[in-house]
């Protein structure tokens, strides 16, 4: 998988324009309360219920999903359930906007009982200001495995345009490894955290963001 250079980055962005444009326009309806739009065979689910998944939209648009974010919320297709080694990953352009580089997006894995008050999962989390962070979530309660860590990896945000990270989780044996464009930023062992179960896309609020892609591999 590409892990691309501005050039694609902008080239990505003058194919997308009319439809990032239109999804900001302040003149189009917005969505009933309590209502998302996500294509066929996704499933949203707000952090909290009382906030629920009003306003978040999820667009085909190739390549990938075009993704414009209320709440913080979990996105996830049933299938994809992750067990043993494995690699999941995803690349995903930021857009400029109002939570452009203080509110974050990535991944989450070892996906449980995501429908009900149970919900449990590990997630893998980047910012537009250059930091990440890995926090794992049972129920309510969320508790940190990393604080926010600032590294060179990840490509921070701009003004000017999209920007594209490649972010990656590989389950190997004990091994959990996070990747940001090819690069570790962190290591742990795999028993130590959630890992198997359903994986998907993790995003937080007022976010802007093209998905190219998400696959989950071994």
């Amino acid at each position: 998988m590409r892990s691309g250079p501005l050039s694609h980055s902008t080239a990505l962005l003058a194919l997308l324009l009319p439809t990032v444009l239109r999804a900001q326009d302040p003149a189009r309806p917005a969505l009933p309360a309590g209502e998302s739009q996500v294509p066929a065979g996704w499933t949203v689910r707000a952090d909290t219920e009382a906030a629920g998944p009003a306003r978040l939209k999820m667009e085909i648009m190739e390549p990938g999903w075009h993704l414009t974010t209320g709440p913080a919320a979990i996105l996830y297709r049933r299938v994809d359930v992750a067990r043993g080694a494995y690699r999941l990953q995803s690349a995903i352009h930021l857009f400029p906007g109002p939570g452009s580089r203080r509110e974050a997006f990535g991944l989450f894995i070892g996906g449980k009982d995501l429908d009900a008050p149970t919900q449990r999962y590990t997630y893998f989390i980047i910012r537009g200001d250059g930091k990440f962070k890995i926090k794992r979530r049972h129920g309510a309660a969320t508790s940190d495995v990393t604080d926010w860590k600032a590294s060179p990896a990840i490509r921070q945000a701009d003004p000017r345009g999209p920007v594209k990270n490649t972010l990656r989780i590989e389950v190997r044996g004990d091994r959990i490894r996070f990747l940001v464009n090819d690069q570790e930023v962190y290591a742990a062992p795999a028993s130590a955290l959630d890992t198997e179960g359903i994986a998907g896309l993790r995003v937080n609020h007022h976010l802007n963001l093209h998905v190219e892609s998400l696959t989950l591999g071994g």
